[in-house]
């Protein structure tokens, strides 16, 4: 078992170690075909693990001996749940990138991107420690602005690259200040040491522990006020967006906060705090996806949202149920991602929804794809959202969080509206483009199609799912039939109000001119706001010091030597050896008072 493990977690890194060799070199399809099967290599090896469903560490080497920290990793149901996940979804990306990035220079190259990025996210959910997940951490950070940047000629995407970069490595910080203070209060950074001695900790020190580990997973998890880059983040290639926004990345703030659970039940003051952000966000993205226009960006909304209905089940101590909407959402976002990525195919890369239309009949199996992926996201009965969302939904409303279950159940209906909307748009309305669009390649369509399985039959094994998790988390039963005929009811309102309004043409153009469509359409203007009171600042700033810099302390140098220069000469120029001899003297006795000061 110990070697299907270290099989799952070096099989990426051995992937990027052959894509590396080649990576400066002439483009080799084989090279994707080989990635593609190391990459199912570890994903098969996680499956069985997760079959035979065995808990057990293992320690490779001591690696901080100071601290008594080893080089080691856990192998448990949360882990194991993980693995699976993304090692399927990566997978099945890697096969669907061989037919995305066929025509790009730099596809040996962008294989041996997506590879590492897979190994550092399984190296963060298999470690046993802190430190070893703040490895892992870094590791898919410095991968995502790779990624995202991969076409780096392009500023736009640079900037983007560049974003998310910068927004992680800020938030962190908070997570970086979180492991430090955890250390001195517990003297260990493995978890099985820290989450047995956590209780003997004061309070006020966990909640400032817990909240900083939060901050960590605000920023990868796009949390607000960290949220802009993940829409930004669509600069990079389409099947790099499935795999950030499905089973790496984002998932991995909401992983932190399931994982140090032992932390967050201690603290439910914080717990709450991550609750009301989590719902916050489900509604705040939700309502900006609904006057946007660029395909990729709707889809990333609807992560940020789904991201903030899972923080509101952890933060409300629903950890399993977490998890559960973690896993059902990775497989039917995924599945959205890539039948986007062949939308952009078809059209030339054009992203604006407004200008497409009429491509359900060219364009037929990705629109079935792509229909049942967000009859997934909308919650509709028998697919794999109404499972997962309607848990979080009840636990809200049986916890007596009404106010949150409001919150996530206007949310739901928002999430149908604009799921339907982006269909309509795109396949089930007149045509207007002029171009001659066309189905995608065979390799990206069977790469699809186990994740469209999934979306449809993965919320049946929820009863199964939380046995298998329950020696870890907490068994809870969520399930309130008043609860789901609320939830079903707002998701088929959304639909059809949805179907109805773009099929009978109801919003005029007129209504892009409403202080509501501006709102919404800039983002609440944060973005802007972020450029000119942080960025402008921080770069006017940074132009004062560039000119002190230069005109103040460059000078004062320059003057310095300047008139050590003239004084050397007037020394060097006498040559005079009784003038030597004192200066050296002088210079002796200086050097005498200085040891003696000292």
């Amino acid at each position: 078992m110990q070697n299907l493990a270290l099989i799952s977690l070096f099989s990426p890194f051995v992937a990027f170690l052959f894509a590396s060799f080649f990576s400066l070199g002439q483009k080799r399809i084989i090279l994707g075909y080989i990635c593609s099967l190391l990459i199912s290599f570890s994903a098969i090896s996680s499956l069985i693990l997760l079959f035979y469903n065995q808990s057990f560490n293992i320690i490779l080497f001591e690696w901080i001996s100071i601290i008594g920290l080893s080089f080691g990793f856990s192998i448990d149901s949360i882990s194991l749940v993980m693995m699976s996940v993304v090692g399927i979804v990566a997978s099945l990306v890697h096969f669907y990138s061989i037919f995305y990035m066929k025509d790009d220079e730099g596809f040996n190259k962008y294989f041996s991107y997506l590879a590492l990025f897979v190994f550092s996210m399984l190296f963060l959910v298999m470690s046993d420690n802190f430190l070893g997940l703040f490895v892992g951490w870094e590791g898919v950070g410095l991968c995502s602005w790779l990624l995202i940047g991969f076409w780096y000629k392009n500023d736009r995407y640079s900037f983007a690259a560049n974003e998310a970069f910068i927004m992680n490595r800020i938030a962190d910080l908070g997570m970086l200040l979180g492991i430090f203070w955890l250390y001195y209060q517990v003297g260990s950074l493995q978890y099985e040491e820290v989450f047995n001695s956590v209780s003997s900790v004061e309070h006020s020190a966990l909640v400032f522990i817990a909240a900083c580990l939060f901050i960590g997973a605000m920023g990868k998890s796009a949390q607000f006020p960290f949220h802009t880059w993940l829409a930004d983040a669509m600069a990079g290639p389409t099947p790099v967006s499935a795999l950030i926004h499905a089973a790496t990345m984002v998932t991995a703030g909401v992983y932190l906060v399931i994982r140090a659970n032992a932390i967050y039940d201690l603290v439910p003051e914080v717990s709450y705090i991550i609750s009301l952000i989590g719902a916050f966000v489900a509604l705040f993205a939700a309502s900006m996806a609904l006057v946007a226009n660029d395909l990729k960006r709707i889809i990333a909304y609807s992560t940020l949202s789904q991201l903030g209905y899972m923080f509101v089940a952890a933060g409300l101590g629903a950890y399993g149920i977490a998890l559960f909407h973690l896993v059902t959402h990775a497989f039917f976002k995924s599945l959205l991602f890539l039948g986007a990525g062949n939308v952009m195919h078809a059209m030339n890369d054009n992203l604006d929804i407004k200008k497409m239309g009429g491509l359900y009949k060219p364009l037929k199996i990705t629109a079935i794809f792509m229909t049942i992926g967000s009859l997934a996201l909308a919650g509709i009965y028998p697919f794999a959202g109404f499972f997962s969302k309607d848990l979080i939904l009840g636990y809200s409303f049986i916890s007596f969080h009404h106010g949150i279950f409001l919150v996530l159940l206007i949310a739901a209906f928002m999430t149908a509206f604009y799921s339907f909307r982006l269909l309509m748009l795109v396949f089930f309305t007149p045509q207007r483009h002029s171009l001659h669009p066309h189905e995608a390649g065979k390799i990206a369509l069977l790469a699809m199609s186990p994740l469209v399985i999934l979306a449809i039959i993965s919320g049946f094994f929820e009863h199964k799912f939380f046995e298998y998790i329950e020696t870890k988390l907490v068994l809870i039963n969520a399930q309130n039939t008043l609860v789901m005929i609320l939830a079903s009811a707002a998701a088929i309102l959304g639909v059809l109000l949805a179907i109805i309004a773009y099929k009978k043409s109801w919003f005029k153009p007129s209504i892009e001119q409403k202080s509501i469509y501006k709102l919404l359409s800039n983002d609440y203007f944060i973005p802007k706001f972020y450029q000119e009171f942080i960025v402008n600042v921080f770069s006017n700033l940074c132009s004062v010091f560039k000119h002190c810099d230069i005109y103040i302390f460059d000078a004062c140098i320059e003057k310095i030597s300047y008139f050590v220069n003239l004084l050397a000469k007037r020394i060097i120029m006498p040559n005079s050896l009784s003038l030597m001899l004192q200066f050296l003297v002088g210079a002796f006795i200086v050097l005498l008072l200085l040891v003696w000061v000292v």
